[in-house]
């Protein structure tokens, strides 16, 4: 029985020589491939990092292109009706100036006149006052 008792060590021997390369290698295989997961997920990250940028800034563009677009229609109104509210200011300047030369002493007309005149330039101010805080 000796002879047996004295295999089983040899034997032992090659196993254990033959386990520790395998180790090292499956723990190197696990080290590559936590390295290469960890890789993967940093690269995926950036890239969806770079779409949600990208998207946002189209999304940014079409809001300010939306923005800009209703800013010039309001400017374009507005200017419109400064042009109308002008052209009424003139009118009136003219008629108050017809009814002044017209007008005796007796008639009231002309402060109706200076009234709506004034009430005109008010208007005309406010509008004014719109254009500059729109700008």
């Amino acid at each position: 029985m000796q002879p047996l008792a004295e295999s089983t060590p040899v034997h032992s021997r090659r196993t254990a020589v033959r386990k520790g390369p395998s180790v090292k290698w499956f723990l190197l295989f696990w080290i590559v491939m936590i390295g290469v997961g960890a890789y993967a997920v940093y690269s995926y990250t950036n890239h969806l990092k770079q779409q949600v940028l990208a998207e946002l800034g189209n999304q940014s563009r079409q809001q300010l292109t939306v923005l800009q677009n209703d800013y010039e229609a309001r400017i374009a109104v507005l200017s419109e009706e400064v042009k109308e509210l002008q052209s009424t200011v003139q009118t009136f300047n003219e008629l108050l100036t017809f009814t002044k030369d017209n007008a005796s002493n007796k008639t009231d007309n002309s402060n109706k006149l200076y009234t709506q005149l004034s009430e005109v330039k008010k208007q005309l101010d406010a509008l004014k006052k719109e254009m500059d805080l729109l700008k």
